[in-house]
């Protein structure tokens, strides 16, 4: 069986490095991966794969930067003699961004079977493109592994087949428990014993000048009260050179190595984010996450784990470190499944289904 990999951001990585690495053992299985190039800085990209162990991409598209529209034009036609070439059994899709539903696209005009790990997802907030990106996978892909019990619920109420569905747990956890070790020993210099860390990136947040402003008056009270940890988006950091906003009193980075920014997430008193997957990741090391949305896909981190929903409320922001401080933090549980086997449960769903696709070849012919 010939399975084709498509990654093109970070999240991507983590989430395709065990599920590589699971695929690896088993018998007739040859992978390719594919890298869109959505992100092309090595601190975004390059260094992520000699930490996670995941092989060079065999083929890079090198589609850079741009609109959305334009970016998921250049994926598919980039991506669409490679497939036409490679010829794939099968194609997996990792998460939400542009990368994920042009790869989709693509499979489906060619008639090419589609995996989509962390299906299931819902902000129920069309005006996210992560939002719009998530359904159309879905809704397109032939495999929809889930990592928890409202996605499955979420995808069977769009009337998606419950024969389509495998909840097999979270396939970034899997991630983090394999190299929490090596960041447990890594030390990041020029970080306060205290300090609150925070992440800033979604379009909604950082491209508007004056929610920008808002945010960054907010951060800059934070740190009045605990010493504020911030490495930096390259697109967050666009917006304040362009809206002349001065951060000196914050301790900013570029953007971090997957196993140094987990060592800053498992040190930190809070985590401060408008991230998805940080919110996931909080809650599995048990750190008190503030989230600056109005809601989120991942609401299990609410529900059972650390996350908070702050929004833009500043005030409830406040409110939120004080309690923090006083050592009244939220803490929470991690969700079943959450247990670092997800990719290897993956893994079994695509062998049995391998197995059973040669039988039936055995059984037309000997017909």
């Amino acid at each position: 069986m010939k399975v084709l990999h498509v990654v093109g951001a970070r999240p991507n990585f983590m989430k395709a490095a065990p599920v590589m690495r699971a695929l690896r053992d088993g018998a007739g299985v040859s992978q390719t991966l594919v890298h869109t190039g959505q992100h092309y800085d090595a601190n975004m990209s390059g260094v992520f794969f000699e930490q996670l162990e995941l092989p060079r991409p065999e083929i890079d598209l090198e589609v850079g930067s741009g609109t959305h529209t334009r970016q998921t034009a250049d994926i598919m036609t980039r991506l669409e003699p490679v497939l036409q070439e490679r010829k794939p059994d099968l194609v997996l899709v990792y998460g939400d961004v542009n990368s994920t539903v042009a790869a989709a696209l693509v499979c489906a005009k060619l008639l090419i079977k589609v995996g989509h790990v962390e299906a299931g997802l819902r902000s129920f907030d069309r005006t996210m493109p992560e939002e719009i990106n998530r359904v159309l996978t879905d809704h397109m892909a032939d495999l929809l592994f889930t990592p928890s019990e409202d996605a499955d619920k979420n995808l069977q109420h769009e009337g998606i087949s419950a024969e389509k569905i495998y909840r097999v747990g979270n396939v970034m956890i899997d991630s983090l428990t394999t190299l929490l070790p090596k960041a447990t020993d890594r030390k990041v210099n020029g970080i306060p014993d205290r300090y609150a860390l925070i992440t800033l990136h979604r379009p909604s947040n950082v491209d508007d000048v004056s929610t920008l402003r808002q945010m960054i008056r907010s951060l800059l009270e934070v740190n009045s009260r605990l010493h504020a940890v911030f490495p930096v988006h390259p697109r967050t950091r666009r917006r304040l050179v362009e809206f002349n906003i001065d951060l000196e009193r914050l301790h900013l980075f570029d953007p971090l190595p997957y196993i140094e920014f987990l060592a800053l997430q498992q040190g930190a008193a809070v985590v401060i984010t408008d991230s998805g997957g940080i919110q996931e990741e909080s809650t599995y090391l048990n750190i008190p996450c503030l989230t600056l949305r109005e809601n989120t896909e991942r609401p299990i981190t609410v529900t059972m784990g650390t996350n908070i929903l702050v929004g833009r409320d500043a005030a409830r922001l406040q409110a939120e470190i004080s309690r923090i401080l006083k050592g009244e933090g939220k803490r929470g549980t991690v969700p079943p499944l959450w247990d670092g086997h997800a990719a290897e449960r993956i893994a079994a769903i695509i062998g049995a289904r391998t197995q059973a696709a040669a039988a039936a070849q055995q059984s037309d012919a000997g017909c």
